[in-house]
């Protein structure tokens, strides 16, 4: 436990949420609020090409507003995907962007705003130190960020990952003024997400609310936000999996992954460490990857969260052992049908040293409750390739 006698920190909390079926109709509503009259709608090609954006269009126009599609940005996506889009916004003149999609759509949109008013490289506003401080922040257009999966929370965050494609090494670019004006969470726009990316984006919530409350340092309120958004997720995943039109399981994963990103201001760890560089090298589904992973974390990390893991095993009405939460997440990730290895999600094993390099680099390993170096970290990739968890437990 942190000295509360000296300890001076800051806690940050999340934007305007919209919340509830049919708040996609607002859409405009929030932009005019936000002061854009010409949205740059931020989206995938797939999502593109769905129903689902004609019915947020259909809201901007009803607001009276001139919206385009920009749709380039690829599932991991990369500082040419975020170039493309800016290239558009200021072409066009649009003065905000409305981000459609996953974590990947809502990243690069924040990104968009973020960089139409900069003249530095995006890799200078890199998550280290005080760069966000090199960006003028008078040249941030506004965000209105509406996610129509429930995982990465980026609709309720102030950073964009992206990947460089000349390192390939995943980056976080952060400043303050990327959290999006509103957010609108409309459980009926993932209802159509298949059982997979359901099950995939899911255990991506989980991570950022379980790794968050097991990160070191005092930050009570992010730990609350953190273990119901535990609770949830373990309520609501595998009924949002079997079936994909239960509104009320949607809704809740839609909370528990906005509940995530709030609460990982408190730190991550060696999940998401282990899975970025995976996600660079692999083009590998990110929450998949945090899926595989979280068991042989959890583990790896038992002697600093052991107390940790019982509390919140009371608290989801398991028995208050470290074994008995371990199950319920093992049994979770079957039940989802998550793969129990990196192997299993077509990992090889030949580059794995450079990968553990690659990982300790990565920001989040730094609040692992555990300190890590490559070692420990290619000896964790082993582990979930070959589904070798210490407890002797089947994977």
């Amino acid at each position: 436990m942190a000295d509360l006698a000296t300890l001076v920190t800051t806690w940050n909390y999340p934007t305007r949420v919209r919340f509830g079926v049919g708040t996609v109709g607002e859409a405009g509503e929030a932009c005019r609020a936000a002061g854009i009259t010409r949205p740059l709608v931020v989206t995938d090609p797939g999502l593109a090409r769905l129903p689902l954006l004609d019915r947020v269009l259909e809201a901007l126009r009803s607001a009276g507003l001139e919206a385009a599609v920009f749709d380039g940005v690829r599932p991991n996506p990369t500082a040419g995907n975020v170039a493309m889009g800016v290239e558009i916004l200021r072409r066009d003149r649009h003065d905000g962007v409305v981000a459609v999609g996953g974590g990947s759509a809502l990243d690069v949109g924040k990104l968009v705003a973020f960089m139409a008013g900069q003249s530095r490289p995006i890799w200078d506003f890199e998550d280290i130190g005080d760069w966000w401080t090199r960006a003028d922040p008078a040249g941030i257009r506004p965000v209105v960020a509406i996610p129509t999966t429930a995982g990465t929370g980026s609709e309720v965050g102030r950073a964009g990952v992206v990947t460089d494609e000349a390192t390939h090494t995943k980056k976080i670019i952060f400043h303050p003024g990327m959290m999006p004006r509103t957010a609108i969470l409309d459980p009926s726009l993932t209802a159509g997400l298949p059982p997979h990316l359901t099950a995939a984006t899911g255990m991506d919530a989980l991570a950022h609310c379980l790794e968050a409350y097991c990160a070191p340092g005092f930050h009570p309120m992010a730990e609350g936000i953190a273990v119901e958004g535990v609770r949830l997720v373990f309520a609501a995943l595998p009924r949002a999996v079997r079936e994909g039109d239960d509104l009320e399981a949607r809704g809740m994963m839609l909370a528990a992954s906005a509940m995530g990103a709030t609460a990982f201001q408190k730190g991550l760890g060696v999940v998401h460490s282990l899975s970025h560089p995976l996600g660079a090298v692999y083009d590998l589904h990110h929450g998949l990857l945090n899926g595989i992973l979280l068991p042989y974390a959890l583990a790896f990390n038992r002697a600093a969260i052991e107390e940790r893991i019982r509390r919140l095993a009371a608290w989801l009405g398991l028995e208050p052992r470290f074994e008995a939460f371990l199950d319920a997440l093992l049994e979770l990730r079957r039940t989802t049908g998550i793969p129990p290895t990196l192997a299993a999600a077509g990992v090889p094993a030949d580059r794995l040293e450079e990968l553990a390099r690659m990982a300790e680099k990565d920001p989040t390993a730094a609040s692992n409750p555990i300190p890590v170096d490559a070692a420990a970290l290619e000896r964790l990739y082993r582990q979930a390739i070959a589904g070798e968890l210490p407890s002797g437990m089947p994977t």
